[in-house]
């Protein structure tokens, strides 16, 4: 059967003027209120006026444990903040205070309030991530970026780096690098030489390193051990049970315990590692992992809380109490550390550790000195985040 011109444009007419009562999504549709019949069967503004709201309104997820007052930190500034922010921009520098969104970096980088453009100086810390801003794993707990392919080495890096140290006319400085298995060595030639040049500028300044495992090879260790180093640091990060679930694949328990050996034997005067706690550990695990810490002759210890960086990481199992973090600092100094920082807001490179290691490397002051300053600066945390 054949069908006339205007028949067809009649179907045509039809067809559209259906299609047009039909609503199409391009995912399936919710069994939730949409937003507007949300607000339509909640109490009006009259309600609220006469107080006769008929229970509370929660936003966000109530499900997950709720953020404690002692972890919420103040907003950063201060002239040394101001100061170590440009003088990073200007030479194109990096920091894991800031890659790693660090709850501290005000309280580092500030200083002592109130003080002095030196005492300033002297009193702030930075750590300065080597090697850009890309790393080559991808860890559940942490915020830096991830490529399998980050872009090339900077060759000026290491004169760039040793030269702001110079200008801020710090005392101790942390360095601390991306991973690079991208890199035959690992990077590890690269970290050498900025530690040696940093030497070569202000050999009065300690200088602390924080790598990565260089995927197990030791003699890359030994590398950057060797360069002139005060302390080499190197995270476990967590049990050896949960380190899996935690840590990119590539990373073990046992190769991070062989790197920090292998640095003690290279003839490193102080070795020093991290744990978060809150990722769902359980105390035996905790132990364990010291126990092996303290066979590799790991000198310095730290705990701090697990914070998640964003929502694409991995939820905070529970929030440790400060007294719980207190008792691990008896149980880690019973156990033979040389120093331990233990608190809810403590992270590797927290400048309150390096008072104690300075003392301990330049032979300035006795260990009783070192834990009063220690105690000073943890009472003036306290105090803040109570105000």
């Amino acid at each position: 059967m054949s069908l006339s011109t205007s028949q067809v444009k009649s179907a045509f007419r039809t067809a559209r003027a259906v299609r047009a009562h039909v609503r199409s999504l391009a995912t399936p549709s919710s069994s939730k209120p949409n937003f507007r019949q949300t607000l339509e069967d909640g109490p009006s503004l009259d309600d609220f006026i006469a107080d006769r709201v008929p229970e509370r309104v929660v936003l966000g997820n109530t499900t997950a444990p709720r953020l404690p007052s002692y972890l919420k930190t103040t907003i950063p500034k201060g002239a040394s903040f101001s100061k170590i922010k440009k003088d990073l921009r200007g030479l194109n520098l990096h920091t894991v205070c800031e890659e790693a969104r660090c709850p501290n970096i005000g309280d580092c980088w500030g200083g002592k309030e109130g003080a002095t453009e030196a005492e300033g100086k002297r009193g702030a810390t930075a750590t300065i991530m080597l090697m850009g801003d890309t790393c080559t794993r991808g860890c559940r707990f942490c915020s830096v970026k991830t490529s399998r392919t980050p872009p090339p080495l900077d060759p000026h890096e290491p004169e760039n780096t040793a030269e702001a140290i110079s200008r801020w006319g710090l005392g101790y400085i942390v360095l601390t690098s991306v991973d690079r298995d991208d890199l035959a060595d690992g990077g590890a030639h690269h970290f050498a030489e900025t530690i040696m040049k940093i030497k070569q500028k202000a050999p009065h300044i300690l200088v602390e390193a924080l790598t990565g495992d260089f995927a197990g090879n030791l003699e890359h260790v030994s590398i950057v051990a060797k360069s002139g180093l005060d302390v080499y640091a190197h995270n476990v990060e967590t049990t050896e049970e949960l380190t899996p679930y935690v840590r990119d694949r590539r990373a073990t328990f046992r190769q991070s315990l062989a790197v920090l050996e292998r640095a003690k034997q290279d003839g490193v005067r102080v070795t020093k590692t991290s744990m978060m706690l809150g990722v769902g550990e359980n105390e035996d695990q905790v132990m364990h992992a010291l126990r092996e810490l303290r066979k590799a002759d790991v000198d310095v210890v730290t705990f701090g809380q697990y914070m998640r960086p964003t929502k694409r990481h991995m939820k905070v199992d529970r929030y440790v109490e400060p007294a719980e973090f207190g008792r691990w600092k008896q149980i880690a100094e019973d156990m033979g550390f040389l120093y331990v920082a233990s608190g809810p807001l403590v992270r590797s490179s927290y400048k309150a550790g390096e008072f104690y290691i300075e003392n301990v490397l330049r032979g300035k002051a006795t260990e009783r000195r070192a834990k009063s300053l220690l105690a000073d600066q943890l009472a003036e945390k306290e105090v803040k985040a109570q105000s």
